[in-house]
């Protein structure tokens, strides 16, 4: 009977250590926050609603951001266009360098941001382009492949991404980021 006391109150307290970490808000709250997050960011910067017809973006670090998709869940800021011509195939294996900034974290400038673009060591990253049955292509999600329909390989953004189009892993933590992206084709 001690034990059955003892067991009770520790899974009582368990119980309500548990609950005092759940904030308790519900999936349509944590989407509405991160829309706030990305409505912060963007609040800073132009925002074309459409993608150019010719798709001849506007350029450069003060280049506006573009509206990808009709949700407003993907937005692109094109830093360096690429190389005419040099577009992706379908399958094709490319290379990518990041840095990512989570965006609810946003007050005004970018905190630090994750990744593997300042540093040289830290392993590739690759991705399969629209093959997304490789779990080495989902796991990034969908949305750093984006730009690569509209831009030749070489180019270099400014993606912001919600989380639905994010890294597959992180989907349920409903955060958007910002990721600085430049694409690659495998040396031979």
């Amino acid at each position: 009977m001690k034990y059955n006391f003892v067991f009770a109150t520790f899974a009582a307290i368990l119980t309500l250590a548990l609950a005092s970490c759940n904030d308790g808000k519900t999936y349509a709250e944590l989407l509405e926050n991160e829309d706030h997050y990305v409505n912060n960011f963007l609040a800073d910067n132009i925002v074309i609603n459409e993608i150019p017809a010719d798709t001849v973006f506007i350029t450069g670090e003060d280049a506006p951001y573009y509206r990808l998709d009709e949700e407003g869940d993907l937005y692109m800021q094109v830093i360096n266009p690429g190389t005419p011509g040099n577009k992706v195939k379908d399958d094709e294996l490319i290379y990518f360098r990041y840095t990512r900034y989570n965006l609810s974290y946003y007050d005004g400038e970018l905190n630090y941001g994750g990744g593997n673009d300042d540093d040289m060591s830290l392993s590739n990253t690759s991705f399969r382009f629209g093959n997304y049955s490789l779990q080495s292509s989902s796991k990034w999600g969908t949305g750093i492949q984006q730009p690569l329909v509209y831009l030749p390989i070489d180019c270099q953004v400014n993606l912001i991404v919600k989380s639905q189009y994010g890294f597959s892993s992180e989907m349920a933590d409903v955060m958007p980021y910002l990721f600085k992206l430049r694409y690659y084709r495998p040396r031979i």
